[in-house]
């Protein structure tokens, strides 16, 4: 029996939610909540368009020029952002992963990255999906098998949806006091801003507003969190319906996308990318910056996680 080019897929059953996690970069295929998408889903049998739902590892967001330099060692990854000329979103987002563990309402995949060219080091990923009444919570963890320190980093990639129409017609609310002022074209990153220094109409979501014809492509920090230490980043529709995603300390960095592919190609601004991260883009190269990337150092046979969850709007 063929396998669908998405990988094995894993259907998942909690009160009003439904989600299917695919075993190719462990991905969030699908989540709906009384049949309503929360995310944008895309086909079992179709190559993952892009990084749609994956889960990244070892690093997410981007290395630079695929250059860092770890323990005194330059290294160099493959360019897998070739317009651009850099490393994204990691090793991991099209490995097979394993199922380990799984229930109705729950699915722990495995899968190892394997020492190679540019990054020397075996770490084996858990990642475990699991659905109750309060939405999908995705947990990841690394482990370090390896006889040296490895950097580390990790996040998610899920394009959200509110609800009917386009991004630009969506409110947000994201509780981020800094954003990662990048160049152009390249996104390499420059400096940390206020959200409100240079381009507060593009960038200051503090207090919800509506998106509108506003592109972001940028990595935000600072983020202001509940009594819980949350910090939860909102998109509704103009009914107050919509998505919620939130995430504890691990994660101190939140990449926002308005999925700005280009008028009339598939998925342009149908969806809002929040991409909750360990540490900031080019974190490998932490050295390189005047603030904290949050770059992991995972020591031999140690372990680190981080979590997120994501649930609807009535």
């Amino acid at each position: 029996m063929r396998t669908v080019l998405s990988g094995t897929q894993h259907a998942l059953r909690a009160g009003a939610y439904e989600a299917v996690i695919a075993s190719v970069g462990a991905s969030l295929r699908s989540l709906t909540c009384n049949g309503r998408d929360l995310t944008l889903p895309f086909d079992a049998d179709e190559v993952r368009p892009s990084y749609r739902g994956a889960t990244l590892a070892p690093w997410p967001n981007r290395i630079m020029d695929g250059t860092y330099t770890f323990g005194g060692v330059e290294r160099q990854v493959a360019l897998t952002e070739p317009a651009r000329g850099h490393a994204l979103h990691g090793l991991a987002a099209w490995l097979d992963y394993d199922a380990i563990d799984k229930g109705s309402s729950h699915v722990t995949l495995s899968a190892a990255i394997v020492p190679q060219t540019g990054y020397p080091w075996r770490i084996v990923i858990e990642t475990t999906f699991s659905l109750d009444a309060d939405g999908l919570t995705q947990t990841v963890t690394a482990t370090n098998e390896s006889p040296d320190a490895a950097p580390w980093g990790t996040a998610s990639h899920p394009y959200l949806v509110a609800g009917e129409g386009q991004v630009d017609d969506w409110t947000l609310d994201l509780p981020a006091d800094e954003v990662l002022a990048v160049t152009p074209g390249r996104l390499s990153p420059i400096a940390l801003r206020p959200v409100e220094a240079d381009d507060p109409a593009r960038f200051d979501f503090r207090e919800a507003r509506q998106i509108g014809t506003v592109e972001i492509d940028h990595a935000y920090t600072a983020l202001r969190r509940d009594e819980d230490g949350r910090a939860i980043v909102r998109v509704t529709d103009a009914a107050g319906a919509g998505v919620e995603m939130a995430w504890d300390a691990a994660c101190p960095w939140v990449q926002v996308y308005t999925s700005d592919k280009g008028v009339g190609k598939p998925g342009h601004r149908t969806a809002l990318a929040v991409e909750p991260m360990t540490c900031a883009p080019d974190a490998f190269n932490a050295d390189r910056y005047d603030y904290d990337a949050g770059l992991i150092v995972l020591e031999p046979g140690a372990s680190a996680s981080a979590s997120w969850r994501i649930c609807a709007i009535a």
